[in-house]
């Protein structure tokens, strides 16, 4: 038998808010349905998705006839009072300009601290797999935001890169490959691949 597991990471369609770059956290903004990609492989053993709106409506257009598991564990980082605004609307203010320059130290108003956000999303990676552990899954997929898979590819990725060195557009996912001992030690993945992703066909 197969030893090895696939989990792929995908983000979530572009969305209003993303095209203006707005800082985009637990609210929700609509998805620019024109100007979604979706995955070469639509096929997987299991479907686990973000709670946000955003996430479940891109699972429905990637995977239909699918019924992804919700995670609210797997949100975004929570922007607080910043969520929903630009840059050029956030520069004047003193904490933001902090939170800028140490994103690590500093954290939003009524938002949350990189390390709850890093503590959040290592119980929703559990919840996961004890899941892939328990139904014996060989392939999982999870629709989620740039945030989260920057976190997730940070912990583990077989190369080590800092939060910020990773990248996690809309047009591209990306799949980790481990073995089921590995996973459920928590090491690092043996392979990362990127996925590309391509225009949704009007048939």
């Amino acid at each position: 038998m197969d030893d090895s597991v696939v989990i792929a990471l995908f983000r979530h369609g572009l969305t209003e808010a993303n095209k203006r770059k707005a800082y985009l956290g637990w609210t929700d903004s609509p998805i620019c349905i024109g100007e979604i990609k979706v995955p070469v492989k639509s096929v997987y053993d299991g479907y686990f998705s973000s709670d946000l709106k955003r996430c479940i409506e891109t699972a429905k257009i990637f995977f239909p006839n699918t019924n992804p598991k919700l995670l609210k564990e797997l949100r975004e980082i929570n922007f607080g009072a910043w969520d929903g605004k630009t840059y050029d609307e956030l520069k004047e203010d003193s904490r933001y300009q902090k939170w800028l320059s140490d994103p690590f130290q500093y954290y939003p108003p009524d938002g949350e601290s990189f390390q709850q956000f890093q503590k959040r999303i290592q119980a929703g990676w559990r919840q996961m797999v004890d899941e892939i552990l328990l139904k014996d899954l060989q392939s999982c997929v999870v629709i989620t935001h740039g945030g989260v898979i920057r976190q997730l590819l940070t912990k583990y990725a077989p190369e080590k890169k800092e939060f910020w060195e990773w990248q996690s557009p809309h047009h591209r996912g990306f799949e980790l490959t481990t073995n089921r001992e590995a996973l459920r030690r928590g090491e690092r993945c043996t392979l990362l691949q990127e996925v590309p992703l391509m225009e949704k066909g009007n048939g």
